[in-house]
């Protein structure tokens, strides 16, 4: 028999998030036990605005056994169940896209999508304030990366720049899921996303500290960006 599970997660994420923008989402436990909740969720909600709460009862979506298949792993496979919320549609349709499952594969453990399944590309608009993710970008990723023209000079030359980021086909999910990559995940800590450092093993250098807002403001201010250009390809002899 199916347990119960009663989680509520809410993600604060983007500048701003209207109260209207949100929808209830009842997901097998396995999911949630396994983590992959707390993977998708803030990186979607990141992206959208859009505040997702996990409860069992009146849920606008569902993301169990049956519907249409979404989330694999092994043999087993999860579908997504008809949504008539238009936020709950947005889910379902990041889920399903080439975005949704890069983020899914990103996960690990074994969790990927469906391979029969045809990807759906949705084109994600990025929306939020360029000049606080400008200054947010400079305060925090500026200390090893060139972010623009005006601190070309102080960064270290080793870090790759944003703008030469901006080539990289999957640079939404990087700049999404920053603080997971090495060496971020040893000193960068997000409000309300990441676990605190253990006190055996504090942060080397003085730790980057950032909300979501913060992030979203960046991936905002890095959409805008023109991609560097990087010149025609070394021709072999």
């Amino acid at each position: 028999m199916r347990r119960t599970c009663v989680l509520i997660l809410s993600v604060l994420a983007g500048p701003v998030m209207a109260d209207d923008k949100q929808f209830t989402l009842d997901v097998d436990p396995a999911l949630v036990e396994a983590g992959l909740m707390q993977h998708l969720l803030p990186r979607f909600s990141l992206k959208t605005g859009v505040k997702v709460n996990i409860d069992a009862a009146e849920a606008d979506l569902v993301l169990s056994n049956g519907g249409a298949p979404a989330v694999a792993q092994g043999e087993a496979v999860w579908g997504l169940s008809e949504a008539t919320d238009p936020d709950a549609m947005r889910f379902a349709e990041w889920l399903l896209s080439d975005v949704g499952i890069r983020t899914l594969d990103g996960f690990g453990g074994g969790f990927t999508a469906p391979r029969a399944q045809a990807e759906v590309v949705e084109e994600i608009t990025i929306s939020g304030d360029l000049a606080a993710g400008e200054k947010a970008a400079m305060t925090h990723c500026g200390r090893c990366h060139v972010v623009n023209a005006s601190n070309r000079m102080n960064a270290i030359g080793s870090t790759p720049s944003f703008g030469l980021m901006r080539n990289f086909s999957d640079w939404d999910v990087r700049f999404s899921t920053f603080w997971e990559l090495k060496p971020h995940a040893a000193f960068t800590q997000i409000d309300g996303v990441t676990e605190p450092f253990p006190p055996e093993r504090p942060s080397p250098i003085a730790p980057v500290v950032m909300t979501a807002d913060d992030v979203g403001a960046i991936m905002a201010y890095v959409a805008s960006i023109e991609p560097a250009d990087l010149g025609a390809p070394i021709q072999s002899q």
